[in-house]
């Protein structure tokens, strides 16, 4: 915590600082990081909200927008996303709105959130009708990563996290798919060496797609993949189901609709199949999907929705698909 103080006081964005954070993470690392920021000569709030994705609306937004002008948060203030995927979308979404926008600093918390959802500036909340319909794409003034952090994350987190990492592979990187074949024992000891290998990959990997395509116009929606049946799969489940378990079944679905279309060879498919399966990742669904599902998509684009499909371990190709 002193060592994220000391650098927050360096950045000096701020006059002074609100943490957001849910209800959970309040108390393992909110309470402190708040205690080390004032510690530090830092003006500092903590404001957090129920945790969970239920949590994620305009609702919960706006209380806690009305929380700042409560405390007299204004546009030379900034805002400290703590936290899971969750809280990095809200609390960027805030940041980016409030007083028509506000600096943000991200401190991921979750194994997902440092390889992706800290990454790349996309913030916002859901509607009844689906996931992330409301956002912006803003990027954070810094990214703090600690991997410290997931000691206190029980293993299905990091499991959740896990079908990120092993979508960069797929996407973009067959070396990562393959080193995460041979060090999974390490990877679930929290091995810090093996964990900062995996993070620094999956950083490296979406960072450099982001550089060249921030807007999602044509590259970035390669990060898609495994995306559009994984969210309407979130959808119906009610936000039971943890974002990377419906991501692992999305790509699953979605490699077989590339098998299908003679794009991805079987052995592929399985071999990507079997390391889901091994990371205990699920692989199948009862839930049906329907076209209705896949309509809510914000990936869709009139009639058609831009699948991300796999070629092969390390590339993938965006296909246009009516639905």
């Amino acid at each position: 915590m002193a060592k994220i103080s000391e650098l927050i006081k360096q950045l000096n964005i701020g006059k002074k600082y609100a943490i957001i954070t849910d209800s959970k993470v309040k108390k393992i690392w909110g309470t402190a990081l708040h205690k080390s920021l004032i510690k530090n000569g830092i003006e500092a709030e903590l404001f957090d909200f129920k945790e969970g994705e239920k949590s994620k609306t305009l609702t919960t937004v706006e209380k806690l927008a009305d929380q700042l002008v409560e405390k007299n948060f204004d546009r030379k203030d900034a805002i400290i996303a703590l936290g899971g995927g969750v809280v990095g979308d809200l609390a960027g979404f805030l940041a980016a709105i409030y007083m028509r926008g506000i600096n943000c600093i991200q401190i991921p918390t979750t194994l997902l959130a440092m390889v992706d959802s800290a990454i790349g500036g996309k913030t916002g909340v859901d509607l009844n009708s689906g996931k992330n319909l409301i956002g912006t794409i803003t990027q954070p003034k810094a990214i703090f990563i600690d991997p410290g952090y997931l000691k206190t994350l029980p293993q299905n987190q990091i499991i959740n996290g896990m079908a990120e990492v092993i979508k960069y592979g797929v996407i973009k990187d067959p070396s990562l798919f393959k080193f995460i074949e041979e060090n999974l024992e390490k990877i679930f000891k929290q091995d810090e060496k093996t964990l900062l290998y995996i993070i620094e990959k999956s950083v490296k990997i979406k960072t450099d797609v982001v550089k060249k395509d921030e807007k999602e116009n044509g590259l970035r929606m390669i990060l898609n993949y495994g995306h559009t049946y994984g969210h309407a799969l979130e959808k119906l489940s009610k936000y039971t189901l943890l974002h990377g378990y419906a991501i692992s079944i999305g790509m699953v679905i979605v490699n077989k609709i590339a098998v299908e279309k003679k794009l991805l060879s079987i052995k592929d498919s399985d071999r990507i199949k079997n390391l889901l399966k091994k990371t205990g990742l699920p692989v199948v669904t009862m839930q049906k999907v329907s076209t209705k599902d896949l309509m809510s998509d914000k990936k869709r684009i009139g009639g058609e929705l831009n699948l991300i499909l796999a070629t092969k371990i390390g590339s993938v190709k965006i296909v246009k698909e009516k639905i």
